[in-house]
């Protein structure tokens, strides 16, 4: 199932007994549509307030509904946060986190000294001027097959904290400063602590040119702060 969702009210994707998560809220879905408990599987672990343009997940299903009819029963019980936009039958052996051979972020800026309410809960609100181009040139150091030690959260247990980046843009509209990465895979925070990171180089926090040299340093502690989950996106996954 591809889902989209407004994680703003939800404590992230994974069931956790502190708070309502997408994945409660779909299984629980499920469980009414078609009477089956089930595990739904998602593509990735956002974190609280992380929102979702594309999000996919699969789930074992032994009843006889269509994918179309499906989709419409699920939608049904699900809350208003949270659409399937597509259903469709795999393998049995399909898996939506380790069959991803790719994912896209875009990290969401509002750059003004005044607030917007709209975007309160879907951009991060920075007052501080961001130039597009220099973040743009300083973000190019991130493209590549790096060991990204620095950008991952502590406390992350992962076998290997090497991931190749084949994108990383920045652009500006406006107001409206965006990220846009692409990689063949994320670690816990790797995203929200590029953007912080970033967001230093910005402020005068970090030296222009510091990235190959966070990256060479594999400690947390050498990299920006992590940057607000209000403004992180998933927006695309392919398989």
């Amino acid at each position: 199932m591809t889902l989209r969702f407004d994680g703003s009210v939800f404590h992230g994707w994974q069931v956790q007994p502190n708070g309502l998560t997408v994945q409660e809220a779909l299984q629980a879905a499920i469980e009414k549509a078609t009477g089956e408990k089930v595990n739904a599987i998602g593509c990735s672990r956002t974190d609280a307030g992380v929102h979702a343009a594309m999000f996919c997940a699969n789930f074992c299903y032994h009843g006889s509904l269509p994918c179309d009819k499906l989709l419409l029963a699920i939608n049904y019980y699900l809350p208003e946060q949270i659409a399937v936009i597509d259903c469709r039958d795999v393998p049995p052996e399909f898996h939506a986190r380790y069959d991803c051979i790719e994912k896209t972020y875009r990290y969401h800026i509002r750059n003004s000294r005044v607030r917007d309410p709209f975007t309160l809960r879907r951009a991060a609100q920075i007052s501080f001027p961001l130039d597009a181009e220099m973040l743009y040139a300083q973000a190019r150091d991130f493209v590549g097959a790096h060991d990204f030690a620095s950008f991952c959260a502590a406390g992350s247990s992962v076998k290997s904290t090497v991931r190749t980046v084949t994108q990383f843009d920045v652009t500006r509209e406006g107001e409206s400063v965006t990220f846009t990465v692409t990689a063949n895979g994320f670690l816990y925070n790797m995203v929200r602590i590029m953007a912080g990171t970033l967001l230093d180089i910005a402020r005068g926090r970090l030296p222009r040119g510091c990235i190959p040299g966070t990256l060479a340093a594999k400690d947390r502690a050498a990299a920006g702060y992590t940057a607000p989950a209000q403004g992180l996106w998933l927006i695309d996954v392919r398989y």
